[in-house]
């Protein structure tokens, strides 16, 4: 008995190791981003731990530093809100009606849009992109915020997860509003929606990454300074910028922390709305 309960410890005691060895794998690369971020300039990429810190690449970032001219990352950063929020709350609003409407409405077509909605997801994108951007430019959206939202307004991925979860709900509490005499509308927004707060999380946070990381498309449709999002202005620095490795470490920090408040801020939503989607 005193045998076994020593290799059982010795077993749980190796996966310790082991999980705290991979965890600090998967965790040292963005680690290393932050200190290096923070490091003296003549220690950027010299050391795995920098000795030496300073503030000087976020002072950098927002007064040009020892350059004097002053990069417009909080202009950036703001355009960068202002999309991916109108984006994300778009991209919500049109996947919960059209989820509704496809999980608990019957009309005609209605199988046909869901199984359009399933081949369309494994549709490369990219094909598409050459297309949208010619349109956004026959219309005069191009080099302004519409033509990084509207494209971006629908989002498949929402509307089949929305689908899934309103179709476990049970007929029974619609059908009883409807007696109430509710709307959709009604019944959409005070039942269906109170009920879907974990895999509207879930949701809502996997939206908010996609289109506050998204980089092609943004550089595609705008040219002008004062519209470019972070991302954009990040990417550019691999080119007149390269030679400033701990601005572009610290601008790589920024970027990442909203998504950081966010995981923070719903966390327990996300799980619980995470065991749901793998069940």
């Amino acid at each position: 008995m005193v045998g076994s309960n020593k290799n059982r410890k010795s077993r749980l005691a190796v996966r310790y190791v082991l999980a705290t060895i991979l965890l600090l794998i998967m965790v040292y690369p963005y680690l290393y981003m932050v200190l290096n971020s923070f490091a003296d300039w003549t220690q950027v990429d010299r050391q795995l731990i920098p000795s030496k810190f300073s503030f000087k690449s976020y002072e950098w970032l927002f007064t040009g530093g020892d350059v004097g001219i002053a990069r417009p990352w909080m202009n950036a950063f703001f355009n960068s809100v202002i999309v991916s929020i109108a984006s994300t709350v778009l991209m919500m609003l049109f996947g919960v009606m059209v989820a509704y409407a496809l999980a608990k409405l019957n009309f005609r077509g209605r199988n046909a849009i869901n199984n359009f909605v399933l081949f369309h997801m494994f549709f490369p994108a990219i094909i598409l992109l050459i297309p949208n951007f010619l349109i956004i430019q026959k219309v005069g959206l191009y080099d302004t915020y519409w033509a990084m939202i509207i494209p971006k307004a629908v989002s498949l991925w929402a509307i089949f997860m929305y689908t899934n979860f309103f179709k476990a709900v049970p007929d029974a509490f619609i059908e009883a509003a409807k007696l109430d005499g509710a709307s959709d509308f009604k019944i959409l927004y005070k039942i269906m929606m109170p009920m879907s707060k974990s895999i509207t999380a879930v949701i809502f946070l996997f939206l908010l990454m996609e289109r506050w990381t998204e980089l092609l498309w943004d550089m595609i449709v705008v040219r002008s300074d004062n519209m470019l999002t972070l991302n954009v202005l990040l990417s550019q620095m691999f080119g007149p910028y390269g030679s400033y490795p701990g601005p572009l470490y610290a601008a790589s920090v920024l970027l990442t922390v909203p998504i950081i408040i966010m995981f923070a801020i719903f966390g327990k939503k996300f799980k619980e709305g995470m065991q749901f989607s793998l069940k």
